[in-house]
C-alpha cells in the first residue's frame, strides 16, 4: 500500500500580474473527457538508502527545482476557470494564472520495488495509486492535454509561447451554449468492471520488419513504423475480442497539426492535434494484411493537411463538438491511441540516471486505450495497452502478434 507522508502545494516564486490563457478549440474538445495521466518512474539514488536526512534533502530539492520551473511554465500552477455570458446563455472557458499552485506529494510505498512493476508484463494496481489526481479539474491542478508541449525546452534559449493562436476570423474567447454542454455532460460513460493492463515491447528491429512487411504487401514506402505497428496490434486486438465479422471496428488515432501549421510557433504551448478516425469492418480487418490496413491509417493522415485543419478551427466556434467518452470509444468497441513513441521520455536526467520505465495512471481507462511511449533502447516502442482481462490474455497468446514482440 501507499502511505502518504506529506502533501503541499508549490508556488513559483517570481510569480508575474495574473493573467489568463483562453482555450482554443483543441483544448475545449477534448474538455469532458478527463486527465491524461502519465508518469515517469526512476531509481532511488543509492545514498537515500542509507540517511534519513538525505531523503529530506532530496524532497526539498525537488520542491526548489519544481519552484524554479513554476517560474518559466505559470501554466502548470494555474487553475481552470469559467465565464457565465448571460446575454447569449453560454460559458467560455480559460487557464487562470493565478499561482494557485501545484501539487506535490511525498508518499513511499514500503512493500514495493521498482522491479515488482517494471519486470511484469501486466501493470500492477499499485501503479495506479501513484497518480492523486482523480477529483474535479476545476478544483485541482490541470490535465496535462490542457498543458501540452511537444518535448523539452531549452530555457536559456527558447522561452515557451502562452499567447494562444488561431486563424483570422476566429475570436477568444469561445462562447459554448449552457444547452449544449448540458447534453454532453448528461452522457454516462460506463467503465467495464474489469481492465487489465499489459506492456508490449518491439524492438527497433522488429518495427522496421513490420514496416518493411506492410509496404511490400500494398507495393509503396509510404507507410511509417507507426502505421505498421499500430495496424499490427489492432488487427490482433479485434482477432481476440472475437467479435462479429460484419461489426465495424475504428482506430481513433491522435494526429499532430504543428507540423502542418507553418504559423503556429515552434514555442507554443498547448495542444495543437486532432483525432480522426479509421474504420472497417472485422472481417474485412482480418482478411486483409497489416499493410492493406496500414496503407489506409496512412491516407487518413495523409489527409489532414493546413487547409483542413484551419477549417476545423474556423468551423468549431460556430458548432462545437466535444469528446465525450462514449463518442471517443464507439461505447468500447474501438482503440483510441494516446502519447506519442517521439516524445523523448527517457531524455529526462534530474541528477539520478534517466527514467527506467513510464506509465499511465488510472483516469481516462477504457476497453481500448492504446498508451504509446519511446523504449528505453533507442528506436524501441512500448505499447500500454488497456483491454479486458479475456482480450488481454488471448492478445498475450496471439502468435501472429507475440511474434513481433520483445520479452
Amino acid at each position: 500500500m501507499l502511505r502518504i507522508i506529506s502533501s503541499s502545494i508549490v508556488q513559483a516564486v517570481n510569480h508575474q500580474e495574473s493573467s489568463r490563457i483562453d482555450l482554443t478549440p483543441w483544448d475545449l474538445q477534448n474538455l469532458p473527457t478527463g486527465q491524461n495521466q502519465k508518469g515517469i518512474l526512476f531509481q532511488k539514488p543509492t545514498p537515500l538508502q542509507e540517511k534519513e536526512t538525505d531523503q529530506n534533502t532530496l524532497i526539498h530539492h525537488l520542491k526548489a527545482s519544481l519552484t524554479k520551473t513554476l517560474d518559466y511554465f505559470p501554466p502548470l500552477a494555474s487553475r481552470l476557470a469559467t465565464v457565465d455570458h448571460e446575454e447569449d446563455d453560454s460559458i467560455s472557458y480559460f487557464i487562470d494564472c493565478n499561482n494557485a499552485g501545484a501539487l506535490f506529494i511525498h508518499a513511499a510505498a514500503d512493500s514495493i520495488s521498482i522491479s515488482d512493476i517494471i519486470k511484469l508484463a501486466y501493470v500492477p494496481q499499485i501503479v495506479h495509486s501513484f497518480f492523486p489526481l482523480m477529483a474535479s479539474i476545476t478544483t485541482k491542478v490541470l490535465p496535462t492535454h490542457y498543458l501540452g508541449y511537444k518535448g523539452s525546452i531549452p530555457l536559456s534559449n527558447k522561452l515557451p509561447l502562452f499567447q494562444r493562436w488561431l486563424p483570422n476570423g476566429v475570436d477568444l474567447p469561445i462562447h459554448i451554449p449552457k444547452s449544449y454542454l448540458k447534453q454532453v455532460y448528461a452522457e454516462e460513460f460506463i467503465v467495464p468492471p474489469l481492465l487489465e493492463e499489459r506492456i508490449f515491447h518491439f524492438t527497433r528491429e522488429n518495427i522496421a520488419k513490420l514496416k518493411a512487411k506492410a509496404n511490400a504487401e500494398v507495393g509503396t514506402n509510404s507507410i511509417s513504423s507507426f502505421q505498421a505497428l499500430l495496424s499490427h496490434i489492432w488487427r490482433s486486438v479485434i482477432r481476440n475480442r472475437n467479435i462479429n465479422g460484419d461489426e465495424e471496428t475504428g482506430f481513433c488515432i491522435v494526429i499532430g497539426a504543428r507540423q502542418r501549421l507553418k504559423e503556429l510557433s515552434e514555442s507554443y504551448f498547448g495542444n495543437a492535434i486532432q483525432d480522426k478516425v479509421v474504420t472497417m469492418k472485422a472481417k474485412d480487418l482480418l482478411k486483409e494484411g497489416i499493410g492493406r490496413v496500414a496503407w489506409k491509417m496512412n491516407r487518413m493522415i495523409v489527409g489532414m493537411t493546413e487547409e483542413s485543419v484551419k477549417n476545423f478551427l474556423v468551423s468549431w466556434p460556430a458548432s462545437p463538438q466535444m469528446v465525450t467518452m462514449d463518442s471517443m470509444t464507439n461505447r468500447n468497441k474501438w482503440l483510441v491511441t494516446f502519447n506519442s513513441p517521439r516524445f523523448n521520455v527517457y531524455g529526462n536526467d534530474f541528477g539520478w540516471g534517466k527514467p527506467i520505465a513510464a506509465r499511465s495512471g488510472p483516469a481516462y481507462q477504457f476497453d481500448g486505450k492504446i498508451a504509446l511511449y519511446c523504449g528505453a533502447e533507442e528506436g524501441s516502442i512500448d505499447i500500454e495497452a488497456c483491454l479486458s482481462p479475456q482480450t488481454l490474455e488471448a492478445t498475450g497468446k496471439d502468435e501472429e502478434f507475440m511474434d513481433s514482440v520483445a520479452f
